[in-house]
């Protein structure tokens, strides 16, 4: 990779789907995710699909943080207030840092399309081990909403005032 600041830096992704009732054939959130990663210059490096069990979404995000190879990992499902989403009670406490305004731009953002229901979206974001984690809702409109809105231009490394590519490149290259 070159060190030029127009460059784009592609990154290695990792999707998480996170249902009871989603298939690999079915996952259209999933399949979205993929795509636009793939489309941004990206990889999608991992995929899977796990059951809303706290202790299933802990044991692949953090063999994903883990890995020196995944940079980004894009979830969708469980950030409901249902007594089954789980997806911030698993996730949360493996964050190095809270990436607090994702959540609260996504619901200033989902609240023009859905009302006040935004407020019943954990949608979350953190730090972890040199990887950044985007927690989204399980449904196509709210992670395509989440990418174009705010995921795309802050994993494009030419995106200013700053993103987050720049920073997990310097990591890599720092290690």
């Amino acid at each position: 990779m070159s060190s030029h600041t127009n460059d784009i830096i592609s990154l290695d992704c990792a999707i998480l789907t996170v249902s009871d009732t989603r298939t690999a054939g079915d996952d259209t959130s999933g399949n979205l995710l993929a795509e636009n990663v793939a489309q941004a210059g990206h990889v999608c490096a991992k995929r899977e699909i796990v059951r809303d069990d706290i202790y299933q979404i802990r044991r692949v995000i953090s063999d994903w943080i883990a890995n020196p190879h995944i940079q980004v990992i894009l979830t969708s499902g469980g950030t409901g207030f249902s007594h089954k989403d789980s997806v911030p009670e698993a996730i949360r406490p493996l964050f190095d840092k809270e990436i607090d305004g994702f959540g609260e731009l996504f619901r200033q953002l989902s609240f023009t399309d859905i009302g006040s229901s935004a407020i019943q979206s954990r949608a979350l974001a953190g730090y972890a081990n040199h990887t950044v984690v985007f927690c989204m809702p399980g449904s196509t409109s709210a992670c395509q909403m989440a990418w174009t809105h705010i995921i795309r231009e802050q994993l494009d490394s030419r995106y200013k005032p700053c993103n987050f590519a720049t920073h997990l490149h310097r990591a890599r290259t720092a290690a």
